[in-house]
């Protein structure tokens, strides 16, 4: 195995959402990051939504250095080669999309590759996590995955309840994807997803981005890399190696005031949950700590076909079958 494996690798990462600047650019590329899912939009509605996509437009110009925008899996590859990260705009949430079907597809055009169906609580399409009752994904919702399917969006049930995460599996005519979760057979909550859910996905040609949030992983803020890894591993065991990748949910730079945005219903309304520290795995606290990754999956024994495969190549494939050539 060459002693600069990471630097060879595709690296693709399910979900970031820091807090956007230059300076986060260029930790992705001293990690040696291809591409990641990048979140601009969780609460906002379209307006809001589209301001932001607008601002990552205007990123895309001032740090061309640093960043280019990823429509297919084409330009990721072609950003490899140029030394610079790959963006794909996604959604956390759905409600950007509003009740107008028409959006998706605008959306579509714009960026948009990934879309998660709903956040921690429920919208029109169907209900997160965290709500009480899970009523399963509405008629309206399934207008909405179709048409997702339709225009290559790639539906994404990370913070989704257990029913709608069913219903959508079945609805879908392409691949769908946990793109940041953890197995709740290391620890139960809310957001991990079962053994049973994990095969569900996997058995319906979907995908497992594993997470390293640390309020989601077995020893909290105490995890190392090694734990992400042991994580990782537990998912790979239950659905073989060709459907899992990584999906940190690196939360970089951003302060209290995010953290209690994310964890109230809504942006505003209810208490969801806590996070008492936000403190990721050492050795992969940072974004451009990520060679520390393919690292420790050597010391696991990983063989290079599986390294090369969850870091990135897998990633690949999924969005080339949900976007297209």
């Amino acid at each position: 195995m060459p002693a600069n494996l990471h630097d060879n690798l595709i690296v693709f990462d399910g979900l970031i959402v820091s807090k956007w600047s230059r300076a986060v650019f260029e930790d992705m590329r001293r990690g040696g990051l291809t591409a990641a899912n990048c979140t601009c939009s969780i609460w906002e509605g379209f307006e809001a939504t589209m301001r932001n996509i607008a601002a990552w437009k205007s990123w895309f110009r001032q740090h061309g250095d640093l960043i280019v925008e990823a429509r297919s899996v084409a330009d990721i590859r072609r950003a490899k080669g140029e030394g610079k990260t790959a963006i794909v705009l996604g959604f956390q949430n759905a409600t950007a999309f509003e009740d107008q079907i028409g959006y998706v597809g605008l959306f579509k055009e714009v960026g948009v590759g990934v879309v998660q169906m709903t956040y921690n609580t429920q919208n029109l399409i169907g209900c997160g996590c965290y709500e009480s009752r899970d009523g399963g994904l509405s008629d309206f919702g399934r207008e909405i995955v179709a048409e997702m399917n339709r225009v290559g969006i790639l539906c994404d049930l990370s913070h989704v309840g257990p029913k709608t995460s069913e219903d959508v599996i079945l609805a879908s005519k392409q691949p769908v994807a946990y793109t940041h979760c953890l197995p709740a057979g290391l620890k139960e909550h809310p957001r991990n997803k079962s053994d049973e859910q994990l095969k569900f996905i996997a058995d319906h040609g979907g995908f497992v981005g594993v997470t390293m949030f640390p309020p989601f992983l077995r020893k909290g803020p105490q995890s190392t890399v090694d734990d992400y890894v042991e994580a990782i591993d537990y998912v790979v065991n239950l659905v073989g190696e060709d459907c899992v990748g990584i999906g940190t949910d690196f939360t970089q730079d951003h302060d209290e005031s995010f953290f209690d945005w994310i964890t109230l219903d809504k942006g505003y309304a209810r208490r969801l949950t806590r996070f008492d520290e936000i403190s990721n795995p050492k050795g992969v606290q940072r974004i451009g700590e990520f060679p520390n990754l393919t690292a420790a999956t050597q010391r696991a024994g990983w063989p290079e076909r599986k390294i090369r495969k969850i870091m990135g190549e897998n990633w690949l494939r999924v969005l080339e079958e949900v976007w297209g050539s």
